[in-house]
């Protein structure tokens, strides 16, 4: 019987190391938060003004028959709802027609690729220089177009968009100086903005993350020296920058990280440039959304899998490889987020002996509740410091983020395991709605949102337990996993139904016709 006590408590033990461990992790990462306000507030007045400077120059001392040549490429895969607004988009960016070429590159394998070939004619009557490269394969998905592209660009600058993005027709007078003007530059990325960001809950709690890592924490890392990445779209690179990093790879699922990283590692600088804002549509179902999560957290773990070896080797201070390191592993929270929420439940049923108290208790209470709300802080300095009007009002939309940051850590855990055991996978793009219906896109059913509710109601337990506990503390961060799971896995449900339903309706309305 003692022996069996013995192994009862050492599984206890190992489970208190493994919690730590997972609180330690979130405490890191939260703290790092801090780090990114503070170079934000640091630099921010500062380097706008600058910024603003080298417009001013540029502009005045450069004529626009002396512009360097631009290629903007359009990689686009089954998109027949946005495909014709962005080449119309594109078309009418205020740039020399004779210095700007435009690829579609479209690798569709549906209707999608009909559209483009109509609209890219109709452009190419008007006078546009713009192109179609239809690839019969998607070998190497987002990379592989982009690389092939590349081997039959005209410019000296490669300006990269989704389908979904709707630049601003002066997009390119506003990044090209940077690079003309600083050589060492090579790569310029602009803010992301939101088409839809009032459609709903769910819109409005993206769109407050979004500008968290735009307006914070790309500002902290470009401002303050560090390695930043491109966003995949709305930036434009040095065609030389892309070529001095071996060019695109398709071996990651952030393919935009990857090259970023290499890049700067071959000692380009990467530029964020705050005041230039790309609206783009953000996804209006919540599955939607889990697929786009899955792939970056995926393809962020392969990349610092990938690179973390070479940057820690490389001749960079030490600052910037920590920095490094934080950036390409941040979807690690969700699995340490995971851990503390399964693991609570158990250490305090059976594990007593193992409890914190007195000042121990709350220096640790003081660090994880400081941790826990960084986030919080850094979307609220993001709203205010964003430009936007009525960013009071849509802090309200906080605790559906909160729950929303909670609730995909098991989509997310899932994406982290399927890199670190180096399963492939296929490439599942993000659907975009355009002006037109989402159900469009078929959308298997959503098994995992069984186990994020299992997960909440494990959770609803924990939090029993820890009230009867008279533990309320620890209560409310195990209510917020609580709500978070639950109400992912009951939003991914209805969704989905509504989606199914929505088909349906449109096969039949096709029947009857």
């Amino acid at each position: 019987m003692s022996h069996f006590f013995n192994l009862n408590e050492l599984l206890l033990q190992f489970l208190f190391v493994l919690y730590v461990i997972a609180g330690a992790g979130l405490v890191a990462y939260g703290f790092n938060c801090y780090h990114s306000i503070f170079l934000f507030l640091k630099n921010s007045r500062r380097v706008r003004i600058s910024d603003r400077k080298v417009l001013l120059q540029f502009h005045r001392v450069t004529p626009r028959d002396q512009l360097p040549k631009v290629t903007t490429q359009l990689p686009v895969f089954n998109e027949a709802n946005c495909v014709e607004r962005l080449i119309d988009t594109i078309c009418a960016m205020d740039y020399p027609s004779h210095l700007h070429e435009i690829q579609v590159l479209d690798d569709s394998t549906d209707e999608c690729i009909d559209v483009s070939r109509r609209k890219v004619a109709e452009m190419q009557a008007k006078g546009h220089n713009i192109k179609l490269l239809y690839r019969t394969n998607r070998k190497d998905y987002k990379a592989g177009a982009l690389a092939e592209g590349l081997l039959k660009a005209e410019g000296e600058y490669i300006a990269i968009f989704d389908a979904d993005f709707v630049p601003s027709p002066d997009f390119l007078l506003l990044t090209v100086p940077y690079m003309v003007m600083d050589p060492g530059v090579g790569l310029v990325q602009g803010r992301w903005g939101h088409l839809n960001r009032n459609e709903s809950g769910l819109t409005l709690a993206q769109s407050i993350g979004i500008d968290g890592h735009f307006v914070i924490e790309q500002s902290a890392r470009s401002w303050g020296n560090l390695f930043m990445n491109f966003n995949g779209t709305a930036g434009i690179w040095r065609r030389q920058a892309i070529e001095d990093a071996g060019g695109w790879e398709g071996d990651t699922l952030t393919e935009d990280m990857d090259l970023s990283y290499r890049s700067q590692l071959a000692g380009w600088k990467m530029k964020f440039v705050f005041d230039v804002i790309v609206p783009a549509e953000l996804p209006s179902d919540i599955n939607s959304f889990k697929a786009q999560q899955f792939r970056w957290a995926k393809g962020s773990i392969q990349t610092a899998m990938k690179l973390l070896p070479r940057i820690f080797k490389a001749d960079i201070p030490l600052r910037t490889k920590l920095h490094s390191f934080m950036h390409t592993t941040h979807y690690m929270i969700h699995p340490f987020m995971l851990l503390t929420a399964v693991l609570s439940f158990p250490l305090l049923k059976w594990g007593a002996n193992l409890e914190i108290t007195g000042i121990k208790f709350i220096v640790s209470f003081a660090f994880i509740f400081l941790a826990a709300i960084a986030p919080s802080v850094l979307y609220f300095v993001a709203q205010q410091s964003s430009g936007y009007k009525g960013w009071q009002i849509r802090l309200l939309a906080m605790p559906v983020l909160m729950s929303l940051g909670v609730g995909i850590a098991v989509n997310n855990t899932r994406a982290v395991f399927s890199a670190l055991t180096g399963f492939k996978g296929a490439f599942i793009r993000t659907p975009k709605k355009g002006n037109k219906s989402l159900s469009m896109y078929s959308q298997g059913f959503p098994f995992l949102a069984v186990i994020e509710m299992v997960v909440g109601a494990y959770c609803v337990m924990g939090l029993l337990q820890y009230i009867d506990h008279r533990k309320f503390l620890v209560g409310p961060f195990l209510a917020l996993y609580a709500v978070g799971f639950l109400a992912v896995g009951v939003l991914s449900f209805m969704h989905y139904q509504f989606n199914l339903s929505e088909m349906r309706a449109m096969k039949a309305a096709e029947l009857k016709q």
